[in-house]
């Protein structure tokens, strides 16, 4: 079952509902509208446009210029397949207009001559993504900045996005307002980061960040990724209830990286709570690693920190009933069920997280469930150490 906890830090998704004089626009085989780049084209502000799925749209490339459209997918997920073809040099979809939900679909192929080309290239303000399946693209999305823009992803799994040069990545969000990133599955970035945020503000909670070893093929082919979650100009960021694992085979060996590329956002304020990291490069890593220029000391809570390497690099980091060991012990750790077995030092040992100066709650509500869902939190007694409340 998925749900959305009842935590203050949790943003309502953007524009989901739709006006009560909204058009329903119907995409597919034998439908009024033979491609979805058609529907967009004949769209009003306001407008449904729901795709037939299991289909596949070959290069249907276009700029969606309405705002407060709702795309969605349905009767299964369709397949947009950029096939070569691109809008405006920047991608599949050019998401102009503001305030759009696109819900359910499944986007690949995305390439351009400057090697930057993304499935969804956003430069309106406020958007919301669900549901969907961005891999093999060269970004999976990429914004602009836009300082009044807030962006909800949810739900959704990115895999093997990046050209390989480490510019581009799984999901590239430039300086927005706010990001909120949660349920989400990112893995096998090829090259580039599974998430990279300069956002003002970052919530990321309860996602799985992971990749396949060498050779081996999931729902995309392994990858080999710089850092798991990168947030190179600081900003305010809770990360919360996440699977970070670095792959033996990496292009970096630092799994959350903060304000490396100089703290230039307002806030510096770093909350790490209640994760899980799992660190798979036996001779090297930092698993939380901050810039010179962050001002604030981060917060280390609660979190099991898995396999060898540097806790953090920032002198002075609060560090509070975190628990480190090379093998935790997990109900599964080859199959990620990551909860913990027996250990009095991670059962019930956690502390009470509290709140945030902002007054966002730190406390955990949910747990990532795969593949990219969630659910609530099953807490009896005293908090667990690590994303996951123990099986006993």
């Amino acid at each position: 079952m998925r749900i959305v906890p009842l935590t203050s830090f949790l943003l309502l998704s953007i524009g989901a509902i739709a006006p009560a004089f909204a058009a329903t626009l119907a995409v597919g085989p034998g439908k009024t509208y033979a491609t979805p780049c058609r529907a967009f084209a004949a769209a009003k502000a306001g407008d449904i446009v729901e795709i037939t799925g299991n289909v596949t749209y070959s290069g249907d490339v276009c700029t969606i210029s309405p705002s407060k459209l709702i795309i969605r997918g349905v009767n299964g997920r369709p397949r947009i397949d950029a096939a070569g073809k691109n809008a405006q040099g920047k991608g599949t979809w050019v998401v102009a207009g503001n305030d759009i939900v696109i819900e359910n679909v499944e986007m690949f192929g995305a390439r351009v001559p400057d090697q930057n080309g993304a499935a969804l290239r956003l430069e309106g303000t406020n958007f919301t993504l669900r549901s969907a399946f961005l891999h093999d693209n060269e970004n999976g999305i990429l914004t602009g900045a836009n300082v009044n823009s807030n962006v909800v992803i949810e739900y959704s799994e990115f895999g093997h996005n990046g050209y390989g040069t480490g510019y581009t990545h799984n999901l590239y969000i430039g300086n927005i307002g706010s990001l909120t990133f949660r349920y989400n599955y990112s893995h096998d970035a090829h090259v580039g980061h599974n998430l990279k945020s300069r956002a003002r503000v970052n919530t990321i909670a309860y996602n799985r960040f992971s990749s396949l070893n060498p050779g081996q093929t999931g729902s995309t082919a392994a990858g080999k990724p710089s850092y798991e979650i990168d947030l190179p100009n600081a900003g305010t960021s809770y990360v919360i209830g996440n699977v970070i694992q670095q792959p033996s085979s990496n292009e970096n060996p630092t799994l959350l990286a903060y304000g490396e590329e100089g703290a230039s956002n307002p806030g510096h304020d770093l909350y790490v709570v209640n994760n899980t990291f799992l660190n798979d490069n036996s001779s090297s890593g930092t698993f939380v690693l901050v810039g010179s220029a962050v001002t604030k000391k981060a917060l280390l809570q609660n979190n099991i920190f898995a396999g060898v390497g540097t806790l953090t690099n920032q002198a002075g980091a609060v560090e509070k009933t975190n628990y480190r060991a090379l093998a935790p012990g997990f109900v599964d750790r080859a199959n990620f069920d990551l909860r913990p077995t027996a250990n009095a030092l991670v059962i019930g040992a956690a502390s009470a997280p509290g709140y945030a100066p902002s007054g966002v709650g730190l406390k955990p509500g949910a747990e990532y469930r795969h593949r990219a869902s969630g659910v609530s939190r099953p807490q009896v007694g005293a908090l667990d150490i690590g994303a996951y409340e123990s099986a006993l």
